[in-house]
């Protein structure tokens, strides 16, 4: 028992850690870097973070394109958040477990549970709500939608194309495969940063060491070893942490910054929707299970 509580705490770290991606996006000190220069940075330093690592390196042609969609997410997402708040880049991609459930039982022809569709159907309003007042926010100032609401939207639904694939990759080491996916990210996105030509200086490489290794790196591999020892759905509740903490980092950081802009209520709003969506859907089980004593420490 001692091992799956450690197992909690340390899980709760990983989305501690994972939650500081606004951080480190949303800071002046990158402000002069597009999303893809930002993803580029924090996959190399990841990549080479995490492959030493990885115990059992072994290849197989899905790793392809496992890591062209996860290079596909990660541009999306923080693309998403040099344009958008953080609040909506980071709970708009949230919606991949939406995504996941209508993929697995409409193409892949999986089983389905009710609380799956309780949570379909919360993302669906947080996401209706979100973009419509969106649309009419960009109408009554004769703009247009803000494109990282889209691309957040796109990166939740590219994560879930990440989390199918690497289901038929479950034999692989969980460490290898996502040092693979951050070198492919890196190798993806290097022809973007070459030709901008907007290098890093040395204090912005110390930003973006810390960006891969402290917010990507280090997480996964806590992670990596966590899951071993918990139920599926008890971690995916415990890492539901991450989404509610990026803005509130966002806030403290970088609140008293002219480029702080914050979280529309609607954001705010449709965000709550998801959020309770995922806590239901991954909640109630643990909560079940806590009830019957099973998950006691």
């Amino acid at each position: 028992m001692s091992a799956v509580r450690n197992s909690r705490w340390l899980v709760i770290l990983t989305a501690v850690m994972w939650s500081t991606s606004g951080l480190f996006a949303k800071s002046p000190v990158l402000s002069q870097y597009n999303g893809a220069q930002l993803a580029f940075w924090r996959a190399i330093f990841a990549g080479c973070v995490l492959f030493p690592f990885a115990k059992r390196r072994t290849w197989s042609w899905s790793l392809i394109p496992v890591g062209l969609i996860f290079a596909g997410m990660n541009f999306t997402y923080l693309e998403a958040m040099a344009t958008t708040t953080a609040a909506n880049a980071i709970w708009l991609q949230s919606t991949s477990p939406m995504w996941v459930l209508l993929i697995g039982v409409f193409v892949l022809q999986e089983k389905s549970r009710g609380l799956d569709w309780v949570m379909l159907a919360f993302c669906l309003l947080g996401i209706g709500f979100i973009l419509s007042f969106e649309l009419q926010s960009a109408l009554s100032d004769a703009a247009r939608i803000p494109a990282g609401v889209i691309w957040a939207v796109v990166s939740g639904g590219l994560l879930a194309g990440v989390i199918l694939s690497l289901r038929s990759l479950r034999n692989m080491d969980a460490v290898w495969l996502v040092a693979w996916n951050h070198l492919v990210t890196a190798l993806v996105l290097s022809p973007t940063v070459v030709r901008t030509g907007n290098l890093p200086e040395i204090h912005h490489l110390l930003w973006f060491a810390a960006f891969g290794v402290i917010q990507m790196g280090v997480p996964y591999v806590i992670f990596a070893h966590c899951v071993k020892h918990l139920p599926g759905h008890e971690g995916a509740f415990l890492i539901l942490l991450e989404p509610i903490l990026v803005p509130v980092w966002v806030w403290l950081a970088w609140r008293h910054h002219p480029s702080y802009v914050s979280p529309a209520w609607w954001t705010l709003a449709g965000g709550g929707f998801i959020l309770c969506g995922l806590a239901i859907r991954y909640g109630w089980p643990w909560y079940r299970q806590l009830r019957s004593g099973s998950l006691a420490a």
